[in-house]
């Protein structure tokens, strides 16, 4: 090893970093300077081709701390990504390719959005997950089409946050033998020292959750280098301790806290570079020996790619089919399952049944329940336990599961689920929140979605979440009034670029009469029932459908005649032109919504809403709805008080 070359490489990454931070005047210069060693070592082991960003063999390397954003764009720049130095100068700036934290689709190489702490390490098992599973059904005996790594530097905060501790516990557990965390273990976070809140024996903690784990020096080259070379043939996932400093480099910043989160400062970067012996007035230089080296990523890249599409032609007929359907799956090639009017299915049932007929016709359709599938219904009947078949029983892992399933739907061959009850939706939400962001199809099956579930109580419940998540921008929230419904927010929600949430029933709904034709399911909501000479519009989701058709029927019978709405995806009913909401909508009517939620969304469009306006309360289902106003006998007096009656 050429160790001054090295050095004047990791030193090229740590300036290229402190002065985007500082040209910015806003970022995170010490991560970055702190771990650049690590990084210049780990390009010469990973395996990935700059010109082609997705291909699928590619070793994956999550920044699990994505305030360390300037050494990630300064690597991708190196190696020869699409992203220049003009970005690089634009750092931080409005429309710019360089944002604060890395975000997925901004800029080729960014493998994920990373910006919350842990969720990195918790996309990293995904990655390796979706590997192990992948190299399962494609890989034979003779011809390994899916062999690499997935690489994943985190640091103090990130393993400090439980998210982390829930994917490490499953990483171990599956025995993900393909996954490499490298802890920047620093010592420092915003406060001050981690000896403030943070003294426990990772290495011990890892141990026991069934990883192998070195400790290095995060400075020293041959560590690094070792460790790396190590980590191609470990059998267990493999944790390195790196013991870093703070902004390594700088001057009198380098291992304060002061260095974590703003710029250095001009003198403090010039003195920096001295010491190095770089030209202190030269800003964003880059030798040209260093870029030739770096750039090497793009030649081996290409050959690698080569050498890997040489194997994928020597694939079995088999293993070639199985390949190609998951590249491209075919919805038109599902056997809905259909639910005759009259007859009494939970959405949660009807849900079970459809998520099978989907499995049947995608290979690459999988998922699982934490810890839930009997009450979610979330199994895939005779597919097999995960990694060798398509149930992921995630334990009691809420966070971890779906941000695991994030990083599975990124990997490029999977359509994944979750599934828990609607109110541990909670637990799961900033990774919800990071599918939207991302425009992922991670799909979350919700069950017990109301007061419904009964003798539980208050605790399990959801009150609020309706209204939290169809508050998030891009994220899809159905609410099915009946099984066929059902089958119309997954068809809808297969061909969406986005990730959808199913909210479904634990008690039995009675399948609609006339829910066999929407008409109008695919745009979010719909008229279900036309009255000749409406005089008051219900509307609602989910159970409260039923209500309201029952409702209906009581008020013709005193002569009052209603319209019925069924919003199942209220997200989606907004983003219909106004002409068509009027169609559904009638203005000349007056509108009651009724929902056993929140219910604040329906002030958009009604003149008084039946909703929740407290926790619930243990006790059997129908006592609950009748204490809290969901009977059709407050349905009816509501209606005819906004009518005057």
């Amino acid at each position: 090893m050429n160790y001054e070359f090295l050095k004047k490489q990791a030193n090229t990454i740590r300036f290229l970093s402190a002065d985007m931070v500082q040209k910015a005047n806003s970022g995170h210069p010490g991560a970055p300077m702190g771990l650049a060693d690590i990084v210049t070592v780990l390009s010469y082991h990973l395996r990935h081709n700059p010109s082609n960003p997705k291909w699928l063999n590619r070793d994956r390397i999550v920044f699990s701390g994505g305030h360390a954003s300037a050494l990630i764009y300064s690597f991708l720049h190196l190696s020869g990504y699409d992203i220049s130095i003009e970005d690089l100068k634009n750092f931080r700036q409005l429309g710019s390719k360089t944002p604060g934290h890395p975000e997925y689709g901004e800029v080729d190489g960014v493998e994920v959005t990373t910006g919350p702490l842990g969720q990195g390490v918790a996309n990293a098992v995904g990655f390796a997950a979706a590997a192990k599973y992948a190299s399962n059904i494609l890989n034979t005996d003779e011809v390994k089409v899916i062999d690499h790594k997935v690489y994943c530097l985190c640091g103090d905060g990130d393993l400090e946050e439980g998210i982390s501790y829930e994917a490490c516990s499953f990483a171990g557990h599956l025995g993900l033998d393909n996954l490499v965390l490298i802890y920047d273990s620093n010592n420092i976070t915003i406060e001050g020292s981690t000896s403030l809140t943070f003294s426990e024996d990772v290495k011990s903690r890892f141990e026991a959750q069934g990883w192998e784990v070195s400790k290095i020096n995060g400075h020293d080259f041959d560590e690094i280098k070792e460790v790396l070379e190590h980590s191609r043939e470990q059998t267990k996932p493999y944790l390195i301790i790196a013991d870093t400093t703070i902004a390594k480099g700088a001057c009198k910043l380098e291992g304060s806290h002061e260095a974590h989160g703003a710029p250095l400062g001009e003198e403090e970067i010039e003195n920096a570079k001295v010491k190095a012996g770089f030209d202190p007035k030269e800003k964003f230089f880059i030798a040209e020996d260093v870029k030739e080296e770096f750039l090497k990523a793009k030649i081996d890249g290409l050959e690698a790619e080569k050498e890997w599409k040489e194997k994928v032609l020597q694939l079995e007929n088999e293993q070639k089919e199985i390949l190609h359907k998951l590249l491209n799956p075919d919805f038109n090639s599902i056997n809905w399952p259909k639910f005759d009017a009259g007859s009494a299915v939970a959405t949660r049932d009807s849900n079970g049944k459809i998520i099978n007929e989907i499995a049947k016709a995608l290979p690459g359709f999988l998922g699982g329940s934490a810890d839930l599938a009997p009450s979610n219904k979330s199994e895939l009947n005779g597919m097999g336990s995960f990694p060798a078949g398509r149930n992921i029983h995630f334990g009691i892992r809420e966070h971890a599961m779906a941000a695991i399933c994030n990083a599975i739907s990124l990997y490029g061959l999977f359509l994944p689920y979750n599934a828990t009850f609607f109110i541990f939706s909670d637990y799961l939400k900033p990774s919800a929140r990071l599918a939207a962001l991302m425009r992922l199809k991670t799909f979350f099956i919700w069950t017990h979605d109301s007061i419904g579930v009964g003798e539980d109580g208050p605790t399990h419940q959801p009150i609020e979440q309706l209204t939290q998540f169809r508050a998030m921008p891009g994220f899809y929230v159905w609410r099915p009034a009946d099984a066929n419904e059902n089958v119309e927010a997954w068809k809808k929600a297969l061909a969406t670029n986005a990730p959808s949430a199913f909210v479904l029933s634990r008690q039995k709904l009675t399948v609609l009469d006339g829910s066999k034709d929407f008409g109008g399911a695919d745009r979010g909501g719909y008229l279900l029932k036309r009255a000749e000479n409406p005089k008051i519009t219900l509307i609602a989701s989910g159970s409260e459908v039923e209500l309201c058709v029952k409702a209906a029927k009581r008020l013709k019978d005193e002569g009052i005649e209603a319209n019925i709405v069924s919003v199942p995806c209220f997200d989606l009913f907004l983003e219909q032109e106004s002409a068509y909401i009027q169609t559904v909508i009638d203005k000349n009517t007056k509108v009651l919504a009724v929902e056993a939620s929140s219910g604040d969304v329906w002030w958009r469009y009604a003149d008084d809403v039946i909703c929740m306006k407290s926790f619930g309360a243990s006790a059997p289902s129908e006592k609950l709805f009748e204490k809290f106003g969901f009977s059709v006998e407050n349905v009816v007096a509501k209606a005819k008080r906004l009518l005057g009656k």
